[in-house]
């Protein structure tokens, strides 16, 4: 009976001890193939998106709890040239290739500028914009706070055609601060670029550096950001870039077309007819940076490659840290990073019902840029998605917009997360 017993005991150990040995080589296998699921359904949205004609060209990243788990480049970074033909040789993709931001400048930049500033007191979230800039002291701007213009609840223009009025920085911020506003202030939330224009018109004020000069010197320099800068082809260094637009075809659009809602009473579309008129590779697609601020703006005029990005990603992910250093307090990132009553942070958008985070855990957070590009990333996860495309080179489509990079972006974002579970 005791004989029984031992080998009873024996058979179960060796059961346990078998088991155990099968699950521990099944775990890299389970990783093995989520991964593997992960690159499939990436590749295919990507790849059919350009066999379709949709889109030239990608670039993506996708990490996770520090590891990076794919990082590909797709089709061309230049397709066309400005008549829109076929370029005997395309310019082809790779994971090196700067981008057009676009309005990944309002939180690459802008908005880490402003959380920097935040977090040395040298300004409050809460603080009146005519504390910095006198022009918003008028009675219909004085309520107008940094708060409202890092979520776009400050009533000013979505959008105006400031190179219509102003041909430098000084014009410019003087002429938003003439301009009426659109909306009551902080009644709801209308996306502006003006606003984002604004901030880093304060960042100027506040450190006394040009936005380009501070952003270079306290975010790029220092988080090992070498490849993000405003106005590449002046820098005297030799990148590889992707082209944008056929010269500016959808904002020449948005003045003559009063379809699209942006005509004013004091513009005259004919008035002026400084476009360009050739590919634009290197230069700021957004006619408001390039035109009337020189190609730095609050709004968009970055360039940056995914390498890069993923460097601010990080830190943030990180609640500031970077390395043994804290870069910004854990206290001002959960302060933006934290949803208002619009469901959005301070700068970065939160909604999950975004596309390129959608049905994202809360705490998800990310932004878009018009060009193409965008960012996705899940603390809850340790995951962090970018996501960047040259979708204007293939010129506006029939309907007069550019192809709208939504179903792309949600597929990726959907199998980024479904590798996480």
């Amino acid at each position: 009976m005791i004989m029984k017993f031992k080998s009873y005991c024996v058979v179960a150990v060796l059961t346990v001890f078998i088991f155990w040995a099968d699950s521990s080589k099944a775990q890299p296998a389970d990783s093995a193939s989520r991964k593997a699921a992960l690159i499939h359904q990436v590749d295919e949205a990507i790849n059919n998106a350009i066999a379709e004609n949709k889109i030239p060209g990608a670039v993506i990243q996708v990490k996770r709890n520090g590891k990076v788990i794919y990082k590909q480049a797709y089709g061309d970074a230049q397709k066309f040239n400005y008549n829109h033909e076929l370029l005997p040789v395309p310019d082809k993709m790779t994971t090196a290739t700067l981008f057009d931001l676009a309005s990944l400048t309002k939180v690459v930049g802008t908005t880490t500028s402003i959380m920097l500033l935040v977090d040395r007191g040298l300004i409050k979230i809460d603080d009146p914009v005519s504390k910095y800039v006198p022009a918003f002291g008028t009675p219909d701007k004085s309520a107008i706070t940094i708060r409202h213009l890092l979520t776009h609840t400050a009533g000013i223009y979505e959008w105006y055609p400031l190179f219509y009025r102003a041909s430098n920085k000084q014009e410019t911020f003087k002429l938003i601060g003439e301009l009426p506003l659109h909306f009551p202030v902080g009644a709801q939330r209308k996306y502006s670029d003006l606003g984002f224009t604004v901030l880093g018109q304060i960042v100027e004020i506040v450190s006394g550096m040009s936005l380009d000069k501070f952003e270079e010197q306290h975010i790029f320099i220092p988080l090992g950001m070498r490849n993000t800068l405003f106005n590449p082809l002046k820098s005297g260094r030799n990148f590889k870039i992707a082209a944008t637009s056929l010269g500016n075809p959808y904002e020449t659009r948005m003045v003559h077309d009063p379809s699209l809602g942006f005509q004013f009473k004091e513009i005259n579309p004919d008035q002026w007819n400084g476009w360009r008129h050739y590919v634009l590779k290197g230069e700021v697609n957004d006619g408001n940076a390039w035109y009337a601020e020189g190609g730095v703006a609050g709004a968009a005029g970055l360039f940056s490659t995914v390498g890069d990005l993923q460097k601010l990603v990080d830190m943030l992910m990180s609640k500031g840290r970077v390395g043994e250093k804290q870069f910004i307090s854990e206290n001002t990132i959960s302060t933006f990073l934290t949803k208002d009553k619009f469901n959005n942070g301070l700068g970065w958008m939160m909604d999950p019902v975004n596309s390129f985070m959608k049905n994202g855990p809360p705490g998800t957070f990310g932004h878009t840029g018009f060009t193409g590009t965008s960012i996705s990333v899940v603390p809850a996860e340790g995951l962090s998605v970018i996501l960047l495309i040259n979708r204007q080179q293939m010129g506006l489509q029939a309907n007069g917009e550019y192809y709208n990079p939504n179903p792309i972006r949600a597929a990726v974002f959907k199998a980024a997360m479904e590798y996480c579970r």
